[in-house]
């Protein structure tokens, strides 16, 4: 089997996805899954569907579209599918085809989708997004209204409800504060229009914690989660802590050895920048003499992952990377020539492995006894 490779074991993707609706499901909560970490992959799609996801997210029309043009399955033909990201002007027509809802921002760009469905005999329907504190996209509350009233007013374009998104970009967490607030803006459109919002959309992975915290969660009118980390990598964000009864490990890495030898450990010669800019400091790992290590070179670099975002098995290190390769060292014994060493990825790590064409993607069906319990650990 070629190398490196992503392998995607679909049956814990599913109980993860499945344990996850359910637990949501008793909050009244329904669960949008994400695919922009698995690049439009309809395998994918279809283990989302099955698990009982209500509709499919993702941040680029190219991996709807991919999605879209594979609803001959009976699990994609009548999905909904949600675009994440607010639409580029110059996508409008792709988004309107392709899209059934898109989340917005901009009433420019809403307006856009207006003329382009109205072209098209369509109805779009938009999700507003709601700027709530951690200062990436969002309408800010007192323009949430005005902005309300323009969209009710474009022909072929259908409010379907509201939403927000935390923790990516400044980690705000989602709590019981914005949370609430996120409910009143969605009882106050309602009330000044008369009309029912479908949906109030709350956030993503990091909303989990939020959600599941039993009786002291009020989750007021959020009715939705988009979840896609949670789902594939089995943890919430916003301290990486695994969630309770899901797997860790139904995605690994794994990248086979071109070199290895015995090293010194550290570096000889005047220290300048390395080829993406860094240079190591006094405290660097890669400065402590350990003498002579074992290290191994695996045939992939930070053009396919985020080395930061691995990890590695017990008793191998991760020394470096540069374009091509991972430099590791083992304390186990000596790596040989054409081993494959599996890894875990973080979601940084998967999203760039996910996309790299260099990257192969397995997907695999394994069986598993009902005794077996979900992992509540990362495991090799």
């Amino acid at each position: 089997m070629t190398a490196p490779r992503l392998e995607i074991d679909l049956n814990k993707i599913y109980h993860n996805a499945h344990e996850l609706v359910v637990r949501l499901a008793e909050r009244g909560i329904s669960v949008t899954g994400v695919t922009k970490a698995a690049l439009g992959s309809v395998e994918m799609a279809n283990t989302l569907l099955r698990a009982g996801v209500t509709a499919l997210g993702d941040s680029r029309i190219e991996n709807i579209k991919a999605i879209c043009l594979a609803r001959n399955s009976a699990q994609i033909k009548d999905a909904a599918m949600l675009l994440i990201r607010s639409p580029m002007l110059s996508q409008v027509a792709q988004v309107v085809r392709y899209a059934d809802i898109s989340c917005n921002t901009e009433i420019d760009v809403i307006k856009k989708l207006s003329v382009e469905a109205q072209k098209q005999s369509r109805t779009h329907q938009v999700l507003l997004m709601v700027e709530l504190g951690d200062l990436r996209e969002g309408i800010m509350p007192g323009d949430l209204i005005g902005t309300v009233r323009e969209v009710l007013s474009l022909p072929n374009i259908l409010l379907k409800g509201i939403g927000t998104n935390l923790a990516c970009r400044s980690g705000v967490s989602p709590d019981a504060t914005n949370m609430a607030k996120l409910s009143e803006l969605a009882d106050l459109i309602e009330t000044t229009f008369d009309l029912t919002l479908d949906v109030v959309s709350g956030g993503n992975s990091a909303n989990i914690q939020w959600a599941l915290n039993g009786a002291q969660t009020d989750t007021g009118r959020i009715n939705n989660l988009r979840l896609g980390e949670a789902i594939l990598l089995g943890c919430e964000p916003l301290q990486r802590q695994a969630i309770e009864g899901l797997y860790t490990n139904a995605i690994t890495l794994v990248a086979e050895v071109i070199e290895s030898k015995r090293k010194p450990s550290q570096p000889t010669g005047d220290i300048a920048q390395s080829a993406f800019g860094e240079t190591l400091l006094a405290n660097d790992r890669a400065l402590t003499d350990r003498g002579i290590v074992r290290q191994a070179i695996l045939a992939i670099g930070i053009q396919d992952i985020d080395p930061s975002g691995l990890q590695a098995p017990a008793g191998i290190e991760i020394l470096g990377a540069s374009s091509d390769h991972l430099v590791v060292a083992s304390v186990k014994g000596d790596l040989f020539v054409g081993e494959e060493v599996t890894f875990q990825l973080n979601y940084s790590a998967l999203v760039r492995a996910m996309t790299s064409p260099f990257v192969s993607k397995v997907f695999t069906h394994r069986q598993y006894a009902t005794s077996e319990p979900a992992c509540t650990q990362v495991s090799a």
